[in-house]
């Protein structure tokens, strides 16, 4: 073994953060074969009905899990190996430990020394009981001449079939960024569940997700989908959190979806869903309360891939158009007024900072964000806003009339408007006050600092459950870089509320309209292909036929695809 890479370092994280964390958070993890590794009582025997997984991936170091499902309680004694083939017959590492129910029988080990940009076996056991063999693939150095990203995210249990995750598991990627509502914590009876029954995706447990059993149980129930235990075998994920996985538009001191006095109180709550999003997830444990979310990976020369988190710890509260709407209108300018405020902040004092930092040290020739809610300027006029949001009587005829009002006012030149056809224009509000849109002020200060860097900003995002490309501008219009949205895997999208022909054809209306907007999908599901080249980047959106059905295939005729060079960073 004298010259094969080390894979014997271990990190054992203990003590509760400052964050409200639970104490556990490293306890998983385990390492090489030693005499503190193995307990003196017999192992309770186990089987491997979650998968495996890896995670992220470093030019040395990569996340590896599993999860244990025992005859009993007790201590489960597993192995570990890890080799350059697929049968084991180059076995560069192994080593052993136990897991227990303090941790919910997970298991993670971050095997170190392998080398950069190399595809890695893995797998686990435990007695007689093998599990399925996964694959890693652990970050490249030095001068890289290409990487390629699946970008994920809202994918919803009940909802339908993960299509996407299956898709994306017969493909070739460095890694897969899930962006967020990896999970849904309502109940069964909740958001899409109209046809859980019938396509036998029931949410479990029954209840709202409260308490660290709760969510434990709804990941098992995730990580038993096997599509998403193929995604996770063939790809290491490097993964965000969203709302969902706490509640719903959470932010830094309580969630739309959580009411203390029936509920409890909002930290633990919090505390709880994220000890299981670490258990569960191919995360590494964090040193310190700064790295529990957001986090850098270099892909060499060519790109820093920086994680953020939009949601839990530094966003101030959303502001919501019911507390500007007055006499049935929209305060246009208490809204603007609201959104641009300096005090407001959707990532928090230290993040942003570290972001800033991150970005002033990057002498790569991509910046990438990894992180939840629309970055873009999404701005429609006030008459439309109103009815799409459900505000007032009007409904999607009254939407219907405001958008074609507004593409013919701007059709026009603006000297041949008339003073209502200007009006309308200038109505202008964010049609979601939840993403940056809401936070006006930080968005500038951000983009400002990168246009001065001269950056290669590519922003990603999720959440919307829509597909966006964007041109990231400054205030006054100047482009500063590119923003690619992708779809959900399975949670519905604006063809919920608007019915899907409605959503299709407000879709290229939408980009007409919205200056900085250049393409949108409103009604398909799927997932989004990013690959990078020293000089462009490539987004491509694709799109499975029927996640209410077992059998898909891709919409080729609805894919969409946008390349934008690195000397000008403009959107096509």
């Amino acid at each position: 073994m004298d010259n094969k890479p080390d894979l014997t370092r271990r990190r054992i994280v203990q003590g509760m953060t400052a964050a409200g964390l639970l104490p556990l958070l490293g306890a998983n993890l385990i390492g090489c074969s030693d005499s503190s590794d193995r307990r003196t009582e017999p192992s309770v025997p186990a089987l491997f009905l979650n998968g495996v997984a890896s995670g992220d991936p470093q030019q040395d170091l990569v996340i590896l899990w599993t999860r244990l499902t025992p005859e009993r309680e007790g201590t489960v004694q597993v192995d570990w190996e890890i080799a350059s083939d697929e049968e084991f017959s180059d076995v560069l590492g192994r080593g052993s430990g136990t897991t227990t129910a303090e941790v919910d029988y997970t298991v993670k080990v971050d095997a170190s020394g392998p080398a950069p940009a190399s595809r890695y076996y893995y797998r686990f056991t435990s007695g007689d009981n093998v599990s399925p063999v996964g694959r890693a693939t652990t970050a490249p150095s030095g001068s890289v001449a290409a990487a390629s990203f699946a970008v994920v995210s809202c994918s919803n249990f009940p909802a339908g079939y993960f299509h996407a995750y299956r898709e994306i598991a017969n493909r070739d990627y460095d890694a897969v960024l899930h962006l967020g509502d990896y999970i849904y914590e309502y109940p069964a009876d909740g958001y899409a569940s109209d046809d859980a029954e019938a396509l036998g995706r029931v949410s479990e447990p029954a209840n709202e997700l409260l308490v660290l059993a709760d969510y434990r149980r709804r990941y098992a129930q995730y990580r038993s989908d096997t599509d998403l235990q193929a995604c996770h075998a063939a790809h290491a994920f490097i993964v965000v959190w969203d709302d969902h996985e706490v509640a719903n538009n959470t932010w830094k001191e309580g969630a739309e979806n959580h009411d203390p006095e029936t509920e409890g109180d909002f930290f633990e709550r919090r505390a709880q869903a994220i000890q299981a999003w670490y258990e569960w997830l191919p995360v590494r444990p964090p040193e310190s309360e700064r790295e529990i979310t957001y986090r850098r990976f270099a892909y060499g020369d060519l790109l820093d891939l920086i994680m953020l988190d939009t949601r839990v710890i530094g966003r101030d509260r959303q502001l919501e158009y019911a507390d500007f709407a007055n006499g049935g209108l929209i305060d246009v300018d208490a809204v603007r007024a609201a959104a641009a405020d300096p005090g407001r902040s959707i990532l928090g004092e230290t993040q942003l900072d570290w972001l800033k930092q991150a970005l002033t040290d990057s002498t790569a020739r991509w910046q990438v964000l990894g992180q939840q809610v629309l970055m873009a300027r999404l701005v429609m006029p006030e008459p439309l806003v109103r009815p799409l949001l459900g505000l007032g009587d009007g409904g999607l005829a009254e939407a219907t009339a405001a958008l074609l009002a507004a593409l013919a006012a701007k059709a026009k030149p603006p000297e041949e408007r008339t003073p209502a056809e200007q009006a309308l224009l200038d109505s202008a509000i964010p049609l979601n006050l939840d993403a940056w849109d809401g936070y006006e002020f930080e968005r500038e200060d951000l983009l400002v600092q990168a246009s001065q860097l001269n950056a290669g900003l590519v922003v990603l995002a999720g959440d919307s459950h829509n597909s966006w490309a964007s041109q990231l501008t400054l205030a006054d219009g100047t482009p500063v870089g590119v923003e690619f949205a992708g779809t959900s895997v399975t949670s519905p999208g604006a063809e919920d509320q608007l019915g899907v022909d409605n959503a299709q054809l407000f879709a290229p209306l939408a980009a007409e309209l919205v200056d900085d907007l250049k393409y949108a999908n409103l009604s398909d599901r799927g997932f989004l292909e990013v690959r990078f080249g020293s000089d462009t980047v490539n987004a491509q959106w694709l799109y499975v036929s029927d996640i209410k059905q077992e059998g898909y295939e891709l919409l080729s005729e609805k894919s969409q695809e946008v390349t934008v060079s690195r000397a000008d960073m403009v959107l096509p």
